[in-house]
């Protein structure tokens, strides 16, 4: 989950690469560090702490000029943060310098054998063992640093994104990847280095993304070359044009990346159904469902499989899918999943849901799948991830870059999507009447502005935001389609406010949580109309006689909640299965404001990064 910059060209090295490093800092921030060449020395600045810490020690510690170099921010897997472990990392000549996103699980087995051949570690880290790895190959068998890079991981068990320089070969960086992201940015001669385009937005739209087991030798004024790991092969580069721009992974006044999302989600949800949700005509239009549409069609099945927020989205598809569609669904965790021996069949259709397309435990899910003959459907975000190229076919949601760590537009854009592919199938089963369909496609294009009017409400979710900021836990309680909107919720409160947070069926709150119920205990209750409204508001007369603090959102003007909440939140009215995408809203902005109150870094709470591609 580390991100990793370099630059090799004519431009001076150090500002692309700290710039680029602070566009990759939602992948880590426990410690960053760069190595800059300058003609004649490798210079080396390494700090635990954030990029600004270390842009502050570079330029008091070591000179900054240089037109190639590397850069690196860490998510510590192999040793705490700290300055000896913060990356780059030498080999023990001194030659060779190396960053690392990844986890190289036979990094013990390989230390002991260097240690034996006289090599030395400063460091915790299974990087470190890398870099000397390379190196002891390329001196004992003489060969060039890209050969010497291939043979060394062919020894390898693990996961890598590296970027390896040598002082002695001032020319050149060997970079290779195997189930960790990199993408090169091709310029005019000069190339950028990155986990993801970001870092290069603004120099080039030309990027090249290396597959698994893939690795390039890249020299400036010269052509990319690419091979095979395994067998050398040489690979033709494929350079795509880029979608994002720079405007949209810049804060754009908004104090922090996740409320400027929280806002971008009218905009997000409408990209991501333009062109697919055609209501005058009355047709979903996607070429992924309508080009293997028998797959879904003779499906026994669908299983869902995701982590984290896009685990919640499956959970609220599962509803969607079985209650509109008619068919059977399982949400699976891709980490359990993978790991489980499940039973699998080619009559099962696998939907993989991730915001990045490079979590890690999704990606080996698919590859599960794959191997036993299920036909697998990928919904990410990220254009040319390893999930968009992994799966048979799928969907974008087009939600646009994702920085903060704590996902908000990848839930309400991935819930639109698979929206969207539940009433085609049902369409086409002839599950759903044809006016009902109608009134569907006519409410979702509703919802962008349905959104907007739920963002009025931010005042008065910080108002209340304040009066719950110093509690130590809290319950989130839902019921049918809102849930998992529950669980979400709760999610959310955890991640950046480091509240105790749990998210519960509202029936289930007699089986066990209701024990902990009292005057200090708030309890945030999905209460709309549509669903089960009865039920839930037995179960906030429930919480009320036991003195809980309520807050409700609502529906629009609803008074049978409002006498029995503390407080409440309004949103539109809309179809049950469609109020998951404004229900969210005001979770959203109550956990932000909760963060916000108690002076958290929002944007990277800690211990998390945004994109998990590591076990």
């Amino acid at each position: 989950m580390c991100g990793i910059v370099g630059y090799i060209g004519q431009k001076e090295a150090f500002p692309i690469i700290i710039e680029g490093l602070k566009r990759l800092e939602y992948r880590g921030y426990d410690s960053a560090g760069v190595a800059l060449f300058d003609g004649n020395n490798l210079n080396v600045c390494k700090t635990k702490g954030k990029v600004a810490d270390l842009e502050e020690k570079v330029n008091k510690s070591i000179p900054t000029h240089g037109n190639i170099g590397i850069g690196h921010t860490r998510w510590a897997t192999h040793g705490v943060p700290n300055d000896v472990n913060a990356h780059p990392h030498y080999s023990n000549s001194g030659d060779l310098v190396i960053i690392h996103n990844g986890i190289i699980e036979n990094y013990e087995s390989l230390r002991k054998e260097l240690t034996a051949r006289g090599y030395e570690f400063t460091s915790d880290t299974d990087t470190e063992v890398l870099v000397n790895l390379i190196e002891d190959v390329k001196l004992k068998e003489n060969l060039k640093l890209g050969k010497a890079v291939q043979v060394a991981l062919n020894q390898v068990i693990g996961a890598y994104a590296i970027a390896v320089f040598d002082k002695n070969k001032p020319d050149e960086i060997v970079i290779a990847r195997l189930g960790s992201p990199l993408a090169v940015g091709v310029g005019d001669n000069e190339f950028f280095i990155a986990s993801d385009a970001s870092p290069f937005i603004e120099y080039t739209k030309n990027a090249i993304y290396l597959e698994d087991e893939e690795m390039a030798i890249i020299r400036a004024n010269k052509d990319i070359k690419i091979r095979k790991i395994k067998d050398d092969s040489l690979v033709d580069p494929y350079v795509q044009e880029l979608q994002m721009n720079l405007e949209q992974i810049e804060k754009g006044g908004f104090d922090h990346f996740m409320l400027k999302e929280i806002y971008e989600q009218p905009s997000a949800i409408r990209d991501t159904y333009r062109g697919r949700l055609l209501v005058k005509e009355g047709i979903v239009k996607m070429a992924g469902i309508n080009d293997n549409i028998e797959r879904f069609l003779n499906a026994d099945r669908i299983i869902v499989v995701a982590c984290g927020t896009s685990w919640h989205a499956g959970l609220v598809a599962e509803y969607i899918f079985e209650d509109i569609a008619r068919i059977p669904v399982e949400v699976e965790y891709a980490s359990e999943f993978r790991y489980r021996n499940p039973v699998i069949t080619n009559k099962d259709v696998v939907i993989a849901i991730s915001q990045s397309g490079e979590t890690a435990d999704t990606l080996a899910a698919i590859k599960l799948a794959k191997s036993h003959g299920a036909f697998v459907f990928g919904v990410c975000n990220v254009v040319g991830s390893s999930i968009a190229r992994e799966t048979h076919a799928g969907a974008y949601t087009h939600a646009g870059p994702e920085i903060g760590v704590a996902s908000t537009k990848a839930f309400t854009t991935q819930i639109t999507v698979l929206t969207l592919i539940a009433l085609k199938l049902a369409k086409i089963k002839g599950e759903i009447s044809l006016p009902e369909f109608r009134h569907h496609l006519q409410e979702l294009e509703l919802i962008p502005e349905k959104v907007q009017k739920a963002l009025e409400s931010e005042d008065h979710i910080k108002m209340i935001a304040n009066k719950y900021k110093d509690v130590r836990n809290c319950l989130y309680l839902g019921r049918g389609y809102n849930f998992p909107v529950a669980l979400e919720g709760a999610l959310k409160l955890k991640e950046i406010s480091y509240i105790h947070a749990e998210g519960y069926p509202a029936a289930e709150m007699k089986h066990g949580p209701i024990a902990l119920i009292d005057e200090n205990m708030p309890v945030v209750v999905i209460a709309t109309k549509k669903g089960h409204y009865e039920k839930i508001v037995s179960n906030i007369e429930e919480i009320k006689a036991r003195q809980g603090k309520i807050i409700a959102v609502v529906t629009e003007g609803d008074t049978n909640v409002q006498r029995l909440a503390d407080y409440v939140i309004e949103v539109p009215e809309t179809l049950e299965c469609l109020s998951p995408l404004l229900t969210t809203i005001p979770l959203q902005l109550l956990s932000y404001h909760i963060a916000v109150l108690l002076d958290k870094n929002v944007d990277q709470p800690r211990n998390l990064a945004k994109s998990v591609t590591v076990e």
